[in-house]
């Protein structure tokens, strides 16, 4: 983190370096999340220093990870960067909007296993509003209408 933050301080092939340096550390870490996002920070700073080509192999990783993580909204970042920098990247597809996130499977299990959202909230650290948006997403991509519904859709397993 110290090393991303020197990146977006600093000036010219510094940055540079603290950003290679964040996106090594975060690829030993496990954490796919912040290493995404080191790859779409050093992409953006490439294509403003019109190093398009440099930019679009980081833009591309950004972007792939982001989609798979389901991070939609940095994802659409790294899709619009990569167009600004001459390449075409297609948005999601259908089959990828039905495909439900970790976080959306979790809580779906949880609503199906009867917990109310103010008991899924408190498990996982979230604002109940939070939990509905997620179900509320959820029902959407699973084309049901309410929890009940969730049991005969989500198998016990």
């Amino acid at each position: 983190m110290e090393a991303r933050a020197r990146a977006l301080l600093g000036e010219g092939d510094t940055s540079e370096g603290f950003y290679r340096e964040s996106i090594e550390f975060f690829s030993r870490t496990g954490f796919g999340a912040q290493h995404a996002r080191a790859h779409l920070l050093l992409g953006e700073w490439l294509r403003r220093q019109n190093r398009r080509s440099d930019a679009r192999a980081h833009l591309h990783t950004a972007h792939e990870m982001l989609s798979k993580m389901g991070a939609e909204g940095y994802a659409e970042r790294a899709r619009q960067e990569l167009a600004a920098a001459g390449e075409r990247v297609g948005k999601r597809s259908v089959q990828t909007t039905t495909v439900l996130t970790a976080q959306e499977a979790l809580i779906a299990r949880l609503a199906r296993d009867g917990h109310t959202n103010l008991e899924i909230a408190a498990q996982l650290f979230l604002s109940s509003r939070t939990v509905q948006y997620h179900l509320k997403k959820v029902f959407t991509k699973l084309d049901i209408t309410s929890r009940r519904e969730l049991r005969s859709v989500l198998s016990s397993a």
